[in-house]
């Protein structure tokens, strides 16, 4: 801690938050809070900076020196999510009223009167609660998840089936944490059967499946205010980080991690979140504290992989996935972790051996679903490794479980292009792979090149542009619109593009990119 001028201890402030010290920049700025009452700004900064590191107790110490209108959206959550802690849902809502320019929030609000009644065992205030959410509530597509957990805590478990159920069929990336809660709430109300039968879908090497088939909890209940919050503000987070790529919302998925710490959703969440801000190593450390026993595991591991081989540390990432792999009972998902972490690596014989134990599990294991992108998976690494011919093969055999799969259409299409098979079977099945994914940015890439390719000059550039529309900061996309602009003689154009490329070009490509920006497109430095 500075004990030096305010001037001072402002400038360590900043260049501890600079340097990614952002607990100690809060900290700092917390000394000038209370050095300088009367200079607002020192409150709000120290603040913002003590809810994005997870200092909670010292954020709601500061909140107290800031004017309600001056606050926050995520300092406001903060003040709401440490009163639904407390159990006092009145003070809750009360902050989520505007105030001076503040956001309105009182969307919320029906989730916590709802969940407020449950605790207090008003079964007829929280569930009618609920049904007053209106279809303009950005709330009301979790409305059906909310009504079976509800429901699943007043251990009425017929009338929370067909709510779960169609909560499930909307969960997208989330399915597997609502089957587990829903499972729990089943088993806690006496109903096994429909515990079972709501994992029944997970991959049996599921360890929380595991648990429900074997008639135990596995802690995956959503069945407090604090657990539902935890849960509401994780999908909020989620979605404001795709609308704000550069700008992920570190303090909102904070809050979400502090409302139930156990939530390893949000841990994962808010992972990624750092990891996307430059803060990779707070995100292994948060990942390391998700217990080895954590039903989610297997997620958890994806996302540590995922960081590490992203940031290059594969000697770490490796050690991840192979310890996982080496556990009793080894998944699918594990051998499939491993085996993207080996091609990471430029391992790809290893890494399709891996791929391999994965297919072999989910055939044994019944998990057709699974099959052709782990198919797919091990073509990659067989082509990598210049063994197209069992590239081919598992293509084929992966275009059989699901033939109108567009990433199947267009990677066995564009392998054949590249190697001159049935030139025009081969564009035929990229356009397919088109039309079935218009928004797909790299499929679209494909399509351009394709034509690039066959000598349709205009239509690729035309194509191609698009993809770069779509994605902008794909390199791949870039140098494919700018060798064909080159080739057409627009070549002050195609210099744009080849810029464009290197923002995010890395090794080969960069490499490739940098000659022909020095020298012109020539055959050496063509895109493959």
């Amino acid at each position: 801690m500075s004990t030096g001028s305010p001037a001072l201890t402002y400038v360590e402030a900043r260049a501890a938050a600079i340097n990614g010290d952002h607990a100690q920049a809060a900290e700092l700025l917390a000394t000038l809070a209370d050095a300088r009452p009367g200079q607002l700004q020192f409150a709000q900064q120290a603040l913002t900076e003590a809810i994005g590191s997870g200092q909670m107790s010292l954020a709601l110490s500061l909140v107290p020196k800031i004017p309600a209108g001056k606050l926050s959206t995520e300092s406001r959550l903060l003040v709401v999510t440490e009163a639904i802690k407390q159990r006092q849902g009145d003070r809750a809502l009360q902050w989520l009223a505007p105030s001076g320019n503040t956001p309105d929030l009182r969307l919320f609000g029906p989730l916590i009167t709802a969940w407020g009644a449950a605790e207090r065992g008003d079964q007829a205030t929280a569930l009618a609660t609920l049904d007053q959410i209106s279809a303009k509530n950005p709330l009301s597509p979790l409305v059906d998840e909310q009504k079976a957990l509800l429901l699943l805590k007043f251990r009425r478990p017929a009338d929370a089936e067909p709510f779960a159920r169609r909560a499930i069929a909307a969960a997208g990336q989330r399915e597997a944490r609502l089957r587990l809660a829903f499972a729990d709430g089943f088993l806690a109300a006496g109903d096994r059967a429909r515990a079972t039968a709501t994992v029944q879908s997970l991959s049996s090497d599921s360890p929380g499946a595991r648990r429900i088939l074997a008639g135990r909890s596995t802690g995956e209940a959503i069945d407090t205010s604090a657990k539902a919050w935890s849960d509401v503000l994780t999908v909020f987070a989620a979605d404001i980080a795709r609308l704000q790529r550069n700008n992920p919302p570190v303090g909102f998925a904070q809050v979400a991690h502090y409302a139930d710490p156990s939530n390893s959703g949000a841990t994962a969440l808010l992972a990624l979140l750092l990891n996307s801000s430059d803060r990779s190593d707070e995100a292994s450390a948060l990942l390391a504290t998700v217990p080895t026993d954590d039903p989610l595991i297997s997620q958890v591991r994806d996302v540590q992989a995922r960081i590490l081989t992203n940031g290059k540390k594969y000697d770490e990432a490796y050690a991840i996935a192979a310890a996982a792999v080496r556990e009793p009972g080894a998944a699918s998902i594990d051998y499939s972790r491993l085996g993207d972490v080996l091609e990471a690596m430029d391992r790809h014989n290893e890494a399709a051996d891996a791929f391999g134990r994965a297919i072999a599990i989910a055939n044994a294991t019944g998990q057709k679903d699974d099959l052709w992108s782990l198919l797919l998976l091990q073509a990659n690494s067989y082509e990598q490794a210049d063994r197209w011919p069992e590239a081919k093969a598992g293509l084929l055999q992966a275009l059989t479980l699901a033939p109108q799969q567009p990433l199947l259409l267009n990677f066995l299409g564009y392998a054949r292009l590249e190697r001159g098979e049935d030139m025009d079977a081969s564009e035929a099945m990229i356009r397919k792979a088109s039309e079935l994914a218009p928004d797909d940015a790299s499929i679209t890439d494909s399509l351009g090149w394709a034509q690039f390719k066959r000598g349709k000059l205009a239509e690729a550039i035309d194509t191609l542009q698009k993809a770069a529309e779509k994605d902008p900061d794909q390199a791949e996309i870039q140098e494919h619109l700018g060798d064909a602009l080159y080739k057409s003689g627009r070549r002050y154009e195609a210099r744009f593009a080849w810029q464009a490329a290197l923002v995010t070009a890395e090794d080969k490509v960069e490499a490739r990119v940098k000659q022909k920006l020095t020298s012109g497109l020539t055959p050496a430095n063509a895109a493959p």
